[in-house]
């Protein structure tokens, strides 16, 4: 009996201990939450994007033939090896799965910022592409962006027409009825698809390699695993036509409805912010108006490349081959801070939370947040759809 008592009281101290460890531990991390609070209550910490953000980047950059960073290119090619898989590619999260789209543009990243092909690193990537059927099975949007490079077709991407930007609403087509995030990609998209622009890249540089075969031959993408049959039938049909009636659009058609897509473009280019706060939209932005023939000083082209570079993030030192290494981030609801070692002394640096910015209420997550209030006529008067850069937020926290 005693010793049965013995044990219910070593098991009873036993609970109590870890009791009190579990109440210290989560004492122990509520100040250091509360430690990296800012002055004015709110928190900001990295909205850190995968590696397709950063390697579209430098894409992007010489897709307009920008004169070379080789400083800022060194480092975010740092960034680049340093998180590539142990499966030879780049995943979307960290320590995450294989990812076509992602590995292909950070080896083409890396490529154009001048890693040898012969490199070790590169050889791991092509061959963990080749082992997985190639580039061919990239997703649209990454055709998309090798359709501009010249490395595909434009046989190879859905045909977007912009003239759907002048559907009416109940049109089961209707911009509106997709998310925010999609319809801000997706308008200069569609006006980047009719113009058919091709990349400066003054360097010449392809990926060819990358490809089992010649990458253009190839035509539209397989039947994804999640996708229905039905739909996939229902899409590649309505593809199979527009393909032949695309060309007799009048060319009336085309510039009222590339100039619906810019008058929708410029109600919502959010400032340096960004239309949508999200990368996607503000570089196809660019890419748009470079193609309409707007120069770097076009005010609205401008003001969206200013924004696209506000997005930089300088990391602590993270790679030996270099000071530091740059990422960009996905998005933000003004401007997210870097990871911070010294928060306060963070938050104030260049490029970071500073002046008005900082004083920004909180937002969802402890994010500051710009404050737009709406016109009417960014209020959708059939469906009462409210556009801007936060209103997919809005409308999830209705839900």
């Amino acid at each position: 009996m005693d010793s049965v008592n013995a044990t219910a009281r070593e098991v009873q101290e036993s609970k109590i201990l870890e009791s009190k460890i579990l109440e210290s531990s989560i004492a122990s991390a509520t100040q250091g939450v509360l430690g990296l609070q800012q002055s004015d209550g709110h928190w900001v910490f990295e909205l850190e994007a995968d590696c397709t953000i950063p390697a579209e980047y430098v894409l992007l950059r010489h897709y307009l033939a920008e004169p070379v960073d080789a400083a800022l290119e060194a480092k975010i090619g740092n960034y680049l090896r340093r998180v590539q898989g142990a499966h030879g590619g780049w995943p979307l999260v960290h320590d995450g799965a294989f990812d076509m789209s992602a590995s292909v543009k950070a080896y083409f990243a890396l490529k154009m910022i001048g890693d040898s092909t012969d490199a070790a690193h590169m050889v791991r990537a092509r061959e963990a592409i080749h082992a997985r059927g190639g580039a061919v099975n990239s997703n649209v949007f990454t055709r998309f962006l090798l359709a501009m490079f010249g490395v595909m077709t434009w046989r190879a991407v859905p045909v977007l027409p912009v003239e759907i930007v002048l559907l009416p609403f109940w049109s089961p087509f209707h911009i509106n009825k997709i998310s925010y995030w999609a319809r801000t990609t997706m308008v200069p998209l569609m006006v980047l698809a009719a113009l058919k622009p091709r990349a400066r890249n003054p360097k010449g540089v392809g990926i060819d390699e990358l490809f089992l075969g010649d990458p253009r031959s190839i035509g539209m993408t397989a039947k994804a695993p999640h996708q229905s049959m039905a739909w996939f039938l229902l899409f590649r049909s309505l593809d199979a036509v527009l393909r032949v009636v695309e060309p007799m659009f009048p060319k009336s058609l085309r510039k009222r409805a590339i100039d619906a897509a810019l008058a929708f473009t410029e109600e919502r280019l959010n400032g340096e912010d960004g239309m949508g706060a999200i990368y996607p939209p503000m570089a196809n932005i660019v890419m748009m108006y470079d193609a309409l023939g707007k120069d770097e000083t076009f005010p609205p082209r401008a003001i969206t490349r200013r924004g696209i570079d506000k997005l930089l993030v300088i990391g602590e030192e993270e790679c030996p081959r270099a000071a530091g290494s740059r990422r960009r981030q996905g998005g933000a609801c003004g401007q997210a801070g870097p990871r911070l070692a010294d928060p306060k002394a963070g938050a104030r640096r260049e490029g970071r939370l500073g002046g008005e910015a900082a004083r920004r209420p909180p937002g969802r997550l402890g994010l500051p947040v710009q404050q737009c209030p709406l016109s009417r006529s960014r209020r959708h008067r059939r469906g009462g759809d409210v556009d801007g850069p936060h209103a997919e937020g809005a409308r999830r926290d209705r839900l």
